[in-house]
């Protein structure tokens, strides 16, 4: 237990100083990013930060398998280079046995953060994308989402907002049934026109409604003065794409609302298949961290005296990056539907464990 612990240490000061550096590295990336985007305008540097802040854990999650394979790397480098995997291995210690410690470790941690530190990062999104929308354009703000049963949309324009609420959608995603448009005044906020409608179609800058009864609600009284369409048309900056964008956008939901968002999506007649998709690989991604570790271990089990150190040290990155983007590759196979979602995303992780314990146990028995 005490070499375990010791081990297990190493390997979380190789992590904490790899994830520092990478972080500190995002982190100036993306405040040039947004000096770039909005340095020219009046926005304050202190505001730049802050967004910039927001943005970076999110690519920093991303990119955690990556880290996971660097500090797996450098910790099994630096044993070898202070002879401690020598005298570990002539103690007895089989190469399998000195990796339990560390790989269990590496699963507890990657479940830490997918259950503590995901929520955070979609947390962050949303933060970013909604203060970085208001910056950008404050009076056209495009808002969907999606609660019970109904589907709530939003659309500006320079002289307002108008909330949407559809009760269900066609199987295309631009048609829409029993649908309520809400217009408020930009400046007060205050609700001008009602219009209901049996059905509604989106088509590129238009809304085409039938069955509609429309009141204004600045009259004395509305439902006298309402009128009732056959067929009304009503302008629109929503597209098709746009909605299904906004739905598939699973990386501002944490791991824990996913379930009932995809439950929601299923009820409403929506897909739902890339936020199953990101739901398993939210739990698969403590095991790619541990097949990460397996990989980085396994690849560098020789003392430095033996040579070929910068070799090593090159197919650690490149296999890291070839199962990173097959990792990725599948997952985007698993939501276009190409291939079983539980195949695509568990098969990486797996098959990465069984190619790291297959060089393991050549290496140990030859």
């Amino acid at each position: 237990m005490t070499l375990g612990r010791y081990l297990v240490m190493r390997l979380a000061v190789s992590f904490a100083l790899i994830a520092a550096v990478f972080f500190g590295m995002l982190m100036l990336f993306e405040i040039v990013e947004m000096v770039r985007r909005l340095g020219g305008g009046t926005t304050p540097m202190a505001e730049i930060l802050w967004l910039s802040l927001l943005h970076v854990p999110a690519t920093f999650y991303e990119i955690l398998p990556l880290l996971t394979i660097l500090a797996s790397m450098t910790f099994v480098l630096g044993l070898a280079r202070t002879s401690e995997l020598v005298v570990i291995r002539g103690a007895g210690r089989s190469a399998m046995r000195m990796l339990r410690e560390p790989f269990l470790a590496t699963l507890l941690f990657g479940a830490l953060l997918v259950a503590g530190f995901n929520p955070l990062v979609a947390s962050a999104t949303r933060a970013y994308q909604d203060r970085l929308g208001r910056l950008q354009s404050p009076d056209q703000q495009t808002q969907i989402s999606l609660e019970g049963a109904a589907v709530w949309m939003r659309q500006g324009d320079a002289q307002g907002q108008t909330v949407i609420r559809a009760q269900s959608v066609d199987a295309d995603g631009l048609g829409f049934r029993h649908v309520t448009f809400l217009s408020f005044d930009r400046d007060t906020g205050v609700p001008l026109i009602r219009i209901e409608a049996d059905h509604a179609r989106l088509d590129p800058g238009t809304w085409h409604l039938e069955g509609a009864k429309r009141w204004d609600l600045r009259a004395d009284n509305p439902e006298r003065e309402s009128q009732s369409f056959a067929a009304l048309d009503l302008p629109s900056d929503l597209t098709g794409e746009r909605i299904r964008e906004s739905f598939a956008r699973a990386g501002t939901l944490s791991v824990w609302d996913l379930p009932e968002f995809i439950h929601a999506l299923d009820r409403a007649g929506l897909s739902s298949r890339p936020h199953r998709a990101q739901f398993q690989a939210e739990l698969a991604l403590p095991f790619l961290m541990a097949a990460m570790l397996m990989v980085g271990a396994v690849l560098n089990f020789r003392h430095t005296r033996a040579g070929g150190t910068g070799t090593r040290i090159l197919m650690t990155v490149l296999a890291g990056f070839a199962l990173f983007f097959l990792r990725n590759f599948a997952q985007v196979l698993g939501e276009n539907g190409q291939i079983p979602l539980s195949l695509a995303i568990w098969t990486p992780p797996v098959a990465s464990m069984l190619l790291a314990l297959g060089i393991l146990l050549h290496l140990e028995d030859g």
